[in-house]
């Protein structure tokens, strides 16, 4: 009954208004479209307007909401500008940082922020133009060579280690030897005996085994000779200090 009572006396001083014809405003818009919504007998007292029209009404301002809502920037937020100078400061006072390194810093120092993000703020430094490893080996295939171990289990359950070097000109073997406890003397004695009479290459192709150790590579130094070493993911290193382990 109250409601009834406030909803007749709302369209009786709306259509007192000074006009030449009736004009609802906003808020009266928006005062149906509350009482519509508490009020399930709301269509009763309307005299002005059909119950069309509130639901009209209705579904404009949700409609005008929702457009609201979705216009707002998508993404997420920005990050705050003392967090971005705290970064660059970072990277500048430690230039051999990279961003899971600046990450974890921050992540101690209390501050949230994903490691994707410190790495998009990290400043992109331009890399010196170097030519490829295809490109490498046919400019200095002639004066390189490469050396690695493989291994041979024998019918009496032995296991012996094979060092072979080859020399890339034409592909050619020129030192093959077989031995029970390898070790970098041992392996280095290989390639002073596979290059006599200065015919040593300038570049010696290896793995990360820690059979070339410091003695290897003093030696092979001193030959001047320069080792290359493959990647630490290369798909055919292999990890030769197990095995010597196996073999104590």
């Amino acid at each position: 009954m109250v409601l009834e009572n406030l909803a007749l006396r709302h369209q009786l001083m709306a259509a007192k208004r000074k006009a030449t014809r009736l004009r609802l405003r906003s808020s009266d818009r928006l005062f149906w479209i509350a009482l519509a919504r508490f009020w399930p007998n709301w269509r009763s007292a309307l005299v002005l307007v059909q119950p069309d029209t509130v639901v009209r009404w209705h579904r404009e301002w949700l409609r005008r909401r929702w457009a609201r809502r979705s216009s707002r920037p998508a993404g997420r937020p920005p990050v705050d500008l003392r967090t971005v100078d705290l970064v660059k400061e970072m990277a500048t006072a430690n230039p051999l940082w990279g961003a899971p390194r600046i990450h974890g810093e921050m992540r101690m120092l209390g501050i949230d922020v994903s490691e994707r993000t410190v790495s998009r703020l990290l400043e992109r430094h331009p890399r010196r133009p170097s030519q490829t490893w295809k490109t490498f080996l046919t400019n200095h295939l002639a004066s390189a060579a490469s050396i690695d171990f493989f291994t041979v289990p024998t019918l009496t359950g032995r296991i012996l280690s094979v060092l072979v070097v080859l020399s890339h000109h034409r592909r050619r073997i020129v030192q093959v030897n077989v031995t029970d406890h390898p070790t970098a003397a041992w392996a280095a004695q290989q390639v002073v005996d596979a290059f006599p009479d200065d015919t040593a290459p300038r570049w010696l192709h290896r793995d990360r085994d820690r059979i070339y150790g410091e003695v290897f590579r003093r030696r092979v130094a001193g030959m001047g000779i320069r080792d290359v070493v493959s990647a630490p993911a290369s798909p055919w290193q292999k990890d030769y200090a197990s095995y010597c382990t196996s073999l104590a």
